[in-house]
């Protein structure tokens, strides 16, 4: 990869909407991105990629005026430009879509859509008008949310439409998104992809940040590379595959992503689940888990997948008719209950849910197992970093300081202490929501390794995932699920994208014209 590196390629003919000349960014003595170069053409789709902490998303709030620059100047169509605040930027016609839900959860959709530019009629915000066109601009992005929702009460995929969609509704020159398919689902994925083609259609320069590097090789024009804050280089689009993404990511020569497959478990369940239903919803289903295995369950956004989860961990209301954690029939459900019987669970929203953003890194680490770490009446500040130090080298959380907050750290580090945070309490089994939503592929292969390590060791974990491939390369079996039920359970060769997507999309397992099988008939080999 030596030969590729430090090439810039120019933009392509069309006129130049948007340039960088040395843009750095310094915080102190600390230098979170230096010397970036770039410029992005309007008609064209420009690809930042990068691992987490890289510096990506750095540019992209320089760029759009969130953050000032400590070194170098930007040039909007050729005028040299010094924003003040996002506000100017995007008068100028840059709008950047956050990879953090930037939405006031208590109001509805369309008064986020047209928060601080609210259409009036003289004195009275004109409502009608804005839940119309509100409407319109909701079925442009795929999404199925109504213009009167509360934006607190939807899922978050949905939440993350909706701020796609408050991005587009008016016309800009450059339209910046970062990881804008995060959280969406496989159609979701494939309309905003239609957008973003079609914004390039009509002129408009996109800035399109993703660690998806499948979706980076369908779209981009040209390709920019950053590593530890510095630019490495600018490539045409085609004259990179995804493997040559991932190593100019990286640094280095990527081994298999994913671990060597194991051998099948056969010992007794540690987690064995008979027909459990969730409440305010049709969530139903019977499943156990091995020792030494990876359950996966796939299936589409809404599916019923989390909320299945979560009615077991006792977070919705549920029954059911045996819930067994090592052999111990649980007569009460409660996240406290359940974790002290050895099964714990990473939420999908690390941020909302599992993360205190705002709090250092030795308590978030701690909290979950405070019992243990400070068994007292007095914290002990000593043994908490001292816990925190072990963490930070076992699972590779790299920090600049120990007394950062939980916010400041990339999302492929926080997803680690998120890990380290569950595993303090020893647990016997782990489910995981998601476990590398918005992370690199450098940190996806490091956490790919801890949970085989995990179940190697007689663990057993489930993990829930949106992505197909991580489900085919990590799982050993797969439960797929459709309109909140179990319609499949996968094994061996049956485990592939395509059984997994049949499964998830027509209720029936196999590939199309094979025999329909019920799940119930083959989860009871498992009890």
């Amino acid at each position: 990869m030596s030969a590729l590196a430090d090439i810039h390629h120019p933009a392509p003919s069309n006129s130049v909407a948007l340039r960088a000349e040395g843009l750095g960014k310094a915080y102190g003595p600390i230098t979170v991105l230096s010397d970036v170069s770039i410029d992005i053409a309007a008609g064209e789709v420009h690809a930042i990629i990068g691992e987490n902490g890289a510096g990506k998303s750095t540019l992209m709030k320089l760029l759009s005026g969130h953050v000032l620059p400590t070194t170098g100047h930007m040039f909007v169509e050729g005028q040299r430009v010094e924003f003040a605040d996002a506000v100017e930027a995007e008068s100028a016609g840059i709008v950047l879509v956050h990879q953090e839900i930037l939405l006031a959860p208590d109001l509805t959709v369309a008064q986020n859509l047209y928060l601080g530019r609210e259409i009036t009629r003289g004195w009275m915000v004109h409502d009608q008008t804005m839940n119309h066109r509100t409407a319109q601009i909701l079925a442009r992005v795929g999404s199925v949310a109504r213009p009167g929702d509360r934006v607190g009460d939807l899922p978050l995929a949905q939440r993350q439409l909706v701020q796609i969609a408050r991005a587009l509704l008016n016309e800009h020159k450059v339209v910046i998104l970062d990881e804008p398919t995060a959280v969406l689902a496989n159609d979701e994925v494939d309309a905003l992809l239609d957008i973003v083609r079609s914004l390039r259609g009509h002129g408009v320069a996109v800035l399109y940040i993703s660690h998806r590097l499948e979706e980076v090789e369908a779209l981009a024009d040209r390709i920019t590379v950053l590593r530890d804050g510095r630019m490495i280089g600018t490539w045409p689009a085609e004259d990179l595959s995804q493997r040559q993404m991932a190593e100019l990511m990286v640094g280095r020569e990527l081994d298999m992503l994913y671990p060597h497959k194991r051998e099948p478990a056969t010992k007794a369940p540690l987690l064995e689940v008979i027909d459990l239903a969730v409440e305010h919803g049709t969530w139903t289903g019977s499943f156990a888990v091995r020792p030494g295995e990876v359950l996966g369950i796939g299936g589409m956004i809404g599916s019923g997948r989390t909320e299945l989860i979560e009615g077991l961990m006792g977070l919705r209301p549920s029954t059911a008719t045996k819930v067994a954690v090592d052999g111990k029939e649980m007569a009460e459900r409660s996240v406290r209950s359940m974790m002290e019987a050895g099964l714990v669970y990473l939420t999908e929203d690390r941020k909302g849910k599992g993360l205190l953003l705002d709090e250092e890194l030795a308590p978030n680490l701690t909290l979950q197992a405070l019992d243990s770490v400070n068994p007292g009446t007095v914290l002990n500040r000593r043994t908490e970093t001292s816990a925190l130090r072990h963490a930070v080298s076992e699972y590779d959380i790299r920090v600049r300081s120990l007394s950062l907050t939980a916010g400041q750290l990339s999302g492929g580090n926080q997803q680690k202490l998120l890990l380290a945070k569950v595993m303090m309490t020893d647990p016997s089994v782990v489910i995981i929501d998601e476990p590398t939503r918005g992370i690199d592929i450098g940190n996806k292969s490091q956490i790919y390794d801890f949970i085989d390590k995990m179940v190697r060791e007689g663990k057993a974990c489930i993990v829930i995932s949106s992505e197909m491939q991580e489900l085919v390369g990590l799982a050993d079996r797969v439960l797929v699920m459709r309109n909140g039920r179990i319609v499949a359970e996968l094994t061996g060769d049956e485990i592939n994208e395509k059984t997994v997507i049949y499964a998830a999309t027509s209720g029936k397992r196999g590939t199309a014209g094979e025999e329909t099988h019920d799940n119930s008939d083959r989860t009871s080999r498992d009890r």
